[in-house]
């Protein structure tokens, strides 16, 4: 192009020309799909129990804005080791713990227990938000949780995910789950492109309608054609796409 053309990476620092909010947008967007999935199935958040695999950005960020908005944060399962409090974990202490330590291991608000143990204990939410396959035939059957809200990319195995089905647990699949880092991304690009940078209340409120109308098309799916979560958000995205290539034509 001749010239920096900012627009083209995202997740670029403030001063370079990045979005405020796109740190903690991932687990911005899980926390708001925690809520609608809440007020969808009419349960209360005061209280819910949530158990959350993986401490990094994500897990860290969804797990501090949902305590601040009255989820009870009762686990907290690392690699090396998992947390558990049935009175909550205070987040805010374990961050700045984690951060003068490296390691969330031997933090004293909470007790040690086994990560295995901690994705099938009792609780209201399971957010898998670190690695891939941590769900699977070997454990989906024990799983106590009403609600898996994917925070991580592909934590549950195909088999696992029939096994869950099967259970009728209500399960928001990666693609609409973790979408808030991605759609945040988007915002960066539109800022750059514009030359015009948004407050972070805005970039917030932008992703909070962009996930929320996400979440109630794939449930309008999900009605209509009775498939779980997961096959009604593939079918609106094939969908979408297959209706915007037969308007544009095929020489467009």
């Amino acid at each position: 192009m001749g010239h920096t053309v900012t627009s083209v990476v995202t997740g670029k620092p403030i001063n370079m020309g990045g979005s405020r909010g796109r740190t903690a947008a991932t687990g911005h967007g899980v926390q708001v799909i925690c809520d609608e999935s809440m007020r969808y199935l009419k349960m209360n958040i005061d209280g819910c129990r949530v158990v959350i695999q993986g401490f990094g950005n994500v897990g860290s960020n969804a797990a501090r804005l949902m305590m601040e908005h009255g989820y009870k944060i009762v686990g907290i399962a690392e690699k090396e080791g998992g947390l558990t409090n049935p009175d909550g974990i205070d987040i805010h202490q374990l961050i700045e713990y984690k951060r003068r330590n490296n390691t969330t291991l031997g933090f004293r608000g909470a007790e040690a227990m086994p990560s295995e143990e901690l994705l099938v204990s009792e609780c209201e939410i399971l957010i898998p938000a670190a690695m891939e396959n941590v769900i699977t035939s070997r454990n989906a059957d024990q799983i106590k949780a009403k609600i898996i809200v994917e925070g991580a990319n592909g934590p549950t195995t195909a088999v696992a995910d029939q096994i869950l089905a099967d259970k009728r647990i209500f399960v928001m699949p990666d693609i609409l789950a973790n979408a808030g880092g991605v759609t945040a991304s988007y915002f960066e690009w539109v800022q750059d492109r514009q030359g015009y940078f948004w407050k972070e209340a805005s970039v917030n409120e932008q992703l909070e309608t962009i996930l929320r109308d996400s979440f109630e098309d794939v449930i309008r799916y999900a009605e209509a054609h009775n498939v779980n979560n997961r096959i009604a958000a593939y079918m609106l995205a094939i969908d979408r796409v297959a209706y915007t290539i037969k308007q544009r034509g095929i020489y467009a």
